[in-house]
Formats: C-alpha cells, sequence, structure tokens
C-alpha cells in the first residue's frame, strides 16, 4: 500500500528547495547553466546527506530495518526525481519566463502532496494546502530578496 509519508519528505524538501533556488539564482541574473548546476547538486548532494540524515532518524525512532531502509530510498527517489523535474523546466523554457513555469509547477506539485497528506490524515485539506503554500511563499521570496541583494553587489 502507497504511504504518503515515503514521499513527504524529500517531496517537500525537493519541491520548495528547487523554487527557491530558481528564484533567487534567476533574480541575482544567474545564468541557465548554473541555475541546472545547482539544482542537479542539490539533487545529489544535499539529497543525499538528507536521505542519511532521514534514514538516522527513522533508525532513532525505533522503525525496523526494513521500513527505515525503504522509506530512506524512496524519499531519495521522490526528491531526484521532482528535482530533475525542475531541471528539465530551466532547459526547456527560456529564462525568463522558467522561474514563473517552475514557480506554477511548484505550487502545483506543493498543492498535490498537502492534499493527499491532508487526505491521509484526514483532516481538511484546504487549510492545510493554504498553509504549506505560505510557507513555501516565503522561502522562496527570502531567496528571491536574497538573489536580489547579491545581484545588485556584483552587478
Amino acid at each position: 500500500m502507497f504511504k504518503t509519508s515515503r514521499i513527504s519528505y524529500g517531496g517537500t524538501a525537493a519541491v520548495v528547495t528547487s523554487m527557491a533556488l530558481i528564484s533567487g539564482l534567476s533574480a541575482a541574473y544567474a545564468t541557465t547553466a548554473a541555475i541546472v548546476s545547482a539544482l542537479l547538486i542539490a539533487a545529489v548532494a544535499d539529497n543525499l546527506t538528507d536521505a542519511l540524515s532521514f534514514h538516522i532518524f527513522q533508525e532513532s525512532e525505533q522503525l525496523d530495518e526494513k521500513n527505515a531502509f525503504t522509506g530512506t530510498i524512496t524519499n531519495f527517489l521522490a526528491r531526484l526525481l521532482l528535482c530533475i523535474s525542475f531541471v528539465l523546466l530551466i532547459w526547456l523554457f527560456p529564462l525568463a519566463h522558467a522561474s514563473t513555469v517552475a514557480i506554477i509547477w511548484g505550487v502545483l506539485l506543493l498543492t498535490m502532496m498537502t492534499y493527499m497528506v491532508a487526505s491521509e490524515r484526514k483532516v481538511k485539506p484546504i487549510p492545510e494546502v493554504v498553509k504549506h503554500l505560505l510557507i513555501a511563499f516565503v522561502v522562496v521570496a527570502a531567496s528571491n530578496v536574497t538573489g536580489r541583494w547579491i545581484g545588485s553587489m556584483f552587478r
């Protein structure tokens, strides 16, 4: 049986981090190559670090080894695949539009994941979606402001 807990951690991290990187780096006048590099580095290095952290956390919660390993792998793969979907958007769209398209894609993904988790938890999905999108908006806005500041410092 599918459990949202198998992908919710990695999926959420991938979506919000990707939106933030794209927004912040675009605001800093980064090139397509720089944005793709940042996304792929996050998809591999940061993802492996999170996978290890997630696995150790699961072990500390006394989760049996098979479930801990399965959760670690599925979260890693969810994050990797979602990060790659953002890379594809950056390659497919002109940089002037890629940031907007990536934000729309991220909002759709985060909404779907939140809805699935809320349904599984048997809570009202709309307040959960609003709460999660507001938090993601703060992260993306902070990244954008940081990118604009860095861009102004080096332009």
